[in-house]
């Protein structure tokens, strides 16, 4: 089946989906993003991802591309075109096309809005029962990394670093501590406690976890927001990381080192099993 994706209003097969090369998102990454996972045909912790898209289009001072109702009603119509029961659909929407120029543009420019979507074994995703291994590598994004803008080479370096060294994720580390992962929140559990970094502008507001920090909260389990070492995660009991396309996923190994006898702990294993109730619903 030829892939449907939405183009500024258009709903187009994937080899038409074209924007112009005069676009701010292609020139200089002026543009935010959303990664919301489907599972069962449903949309997951949408209404999260759209409050985080609003706050990201203001502190950019971008308008939104339409309506948030139409929005809604695209994402819906995206899973019933490619007829997706589960993976992820990626909507970008940036200042829109212009002359080049690092200020704004000075006329009124509408903003360009594209989506499309991607099949994923989210639920059994086999690595979930393995667990990954990460790497921590430095930390060299902007200042302002709670927008979720397009901006995402430093991360996609990172990304390749671990990859070519085995891993599957990379661990980022700003000043002898642990910012986030390059697509994901890092956490890691010492004594039953869950330890996650707080929010600021230093890290983004994943929208999976907040589901599940308030998840973890009603079933008990203990959460300490701080920041924390590559060597407290080295001599943790578990560690994980959650993302949209991930959801929680352990993780047995940071450079090198092994975590909680390499394989998935229990903290992690029920918070999975937890967010995926709840996403199953």
């Amino acid at each position: 089946m030829v892939r449907t994706v939405y183009v500024n209003g258009e709903y187009l097969p994937e080899s038409e989906g074209k924007i112009s090369i005069f676009d701010r998102g292609f020139l200089f990454a002026d543009g935010v993003y959303e990664v919301t996972a489907v599972v069962k045909g449903r949309l997951v912790d949408h209404d999260s991802h759209m409050q985080r898209l609003a706050r990201s289009l203001q502190e950019l001072r971008m308008g939104w591309p339409c309506t948030r109702a139409e929005l809604d009603a695209m994402h819906l119509e995206l899973i019933r075109r490619n007829r997706l029961e589960e993976g992820i659909i990626y909507m970008q929407v940036t200042r829109g096309a212009a002359d080049r120029s690092f200020n704004f543009p000075k006329e009124a420019v509408k903003p360009t809005l594209v989506a499309f979507t991607q099949t994923m074994n989210l639920v059994n995703n086999p690595n979930a029962v393995t667990g990954i291994k990460v790497i921590t590598t430095p930390d060299l994004r902007w200042a302002r990394r709670d927008i979720k803008t397009v901006m995402l080479l430093a991360p996609s370096l990172g990304k390749q670093e671990a990859y070519e060294k085995g891993c599957q994720e990379a661990w980022m580390v700003e000043n002898g501590r642990v910012t986030e992962g390059t697509s994901s929140n890092a956490y890691i559990v010492k004594g039953g406690k869950v330890v996650t970094r707080g929010l600021s502008n230093e890290i983004l507001a994943g929208c999976t976890r907040r589901a599940l920090l308030r998840l973890a909260s009603e079933y008990g389990i203990e959460i300490e927001e701080r920041a924390f070492t590559p060597e407290e995660a080295y001599g943790a009991d578990e560690a994980f990381l959650t993302s949209a396309s991930q959801f929680v996923m352990p993780i047995v190994e940071v450079d090198g080192h092994r975590i909680g006898g390499g394989q998935p702990g229990p903290v992690v294993r029920k918070l999975r099993e937890i967010y995926l109730e709840e996403a199953g619903k």
